[in-house]
């Protein structure tokens, strides 16, 4: 790595760039070396000029962002890749992180915060940086507390039908008591007090959005 370091610019907007790059040219320690406008454009100037860093928004023309991450990380463990966009939900930083991004910054952010991740991307290619992947990860954490497995599924479904534990135990051949303790850790998953709540809740967050009322036997 060299004492400069050098970085790509991609974004779709001109005007963008122009400030981008009107920020990194007042570091001491950077020069942007190119500009680019598309995936394959930005793909084509890495391949000619090499940069230490490349700032990538994530919507492009032809395509997005994370294409040109995945593609340029797949055979250069030592770049560091930037994510800057304007859409940072949790859904973006995950996407970013899983494709081998070093960084990932919303475009609201100060601009002193796109430098400091380019910086770290520069000596830190493969550690990935974001403000907001502490609160994703507890979100995402959250959500999959509420992860039903197969059989509590099949349970829900039964309790959205009116059926009791007993009822539901004779239909899916396990016992009472089997069928209560299912039916005891759904509450607890969905944070719910009695059948009403949980089914509200299971509603709410999708788990019977497609479920029919089962026949009667």
């Amino acid at each position: 790595m060299s004492e400069n370091i050098s970085v790509l610019l991609v974004d779709d907007h001109e005007l963008i760039r122009a400030g981008l790059a009107g920020v990194f040219d007042l570091q001491p320690d950077m020069t942007v070396v190119g500009q680019a406008g598309s995936v394959a454009e930005a793909l084509t100037r890495f391949e000619e000029l090499r940069p230490d860093v490349v700032v990538t928004d994530l919507q492009l023309g032809d395509g997005t962002g994370l294409d040109i991450v995945r593609t340029l990380r797949r055979d250069h463990d030592d770049v560091g890749l930037i994510v800057l966009t304007m859409h940072s939900g949790d859904d973006q930083i995950f996407a970013a992180m899983e494709a081998g991004a070093s960084g990932f910054v919303g475009k609201d952010a100060p601009s002193p915060e796109v430098v400091k991740a380019a910086r770290h991307a520069s000596v830190s290619p493969r550690s990935f940086i974001c403000s907001g992947l502490v609160g994703a990860m507890m979100r995402r954490g959250a959500a999959e507390s509420t992860r039903l497995t197969d059989r509590e599924h099949e349970v829900l479904v039964l309790l959205a039908d009116g059926l009791g534990a007993a009822q539901i135990g004779a239909q899916l051949y396990m016992s009472e008591s089997t069928a209560k303790s299912h039916i005891a850790r759904i509450y607890q998953k969905l944070g719910a007090a009695n059948r009403a709540q949980a089914l509200v809740t299971a509603m709410r967050i999708g788990l019977l959005s497609s479920v029919q009322r089962q026949p009667d036997a």
